[in-house]
């Protein structure tokens, strides 16, 4: 399981890194799937694999060409700290399936308005 484990998160991180998605859109299912997670476990386990040096090697290349504003970066974290809490906390009362829907529901959402606008 270690090296699937490495795989998939080696497999995440070379895609989010070039085309900047949150590894969540992956890696979720890719532990729903792969390891057979519930939607809360992944999710969690998702977001601990998200903690803070996971990003910092991609940043760092977008950002020596001066493709990061590192402000508004910052002010997003502000946010996402302080949401991601307390959607953390609502989220441990959704039913796993509804969890699981809402999720699929998003991304269907997000990638149909991308596919679709210029």
């Amino acid at each position: 399981m270690t090296w699937q484990t490495l795989l998939l998160g080696f497999a995440v991180g070379v895609f989010s890194g070039m085309v900047g998605i949150g590894g969540g859109i992956l890696l979720i299912p890719g532990l729903v799937w792969l390891f057979a997670m519930d939607q809360h476990k992944a999710q969690g386990t998702s977001l601990a694999a998200l903690l803070l040096p996971v990003g910092i090697l991609a940043f760092w290349n977008y950002y020596r060409v001066g493709n990061a504003d590192i402000r508004i970066g910052l002010l997003l974290a502000a946010g996402f700290t302080v949401g991601g809490y307390f959607g953390g906390l609502g989220a441990q009362y959704v039913p796993d399936l509804w969890l699981r829907r809402i999720f699929a529901v998003t991304l269907i959402g997000v990638g149909t308005h991308m596919l679709f606008t210029k």
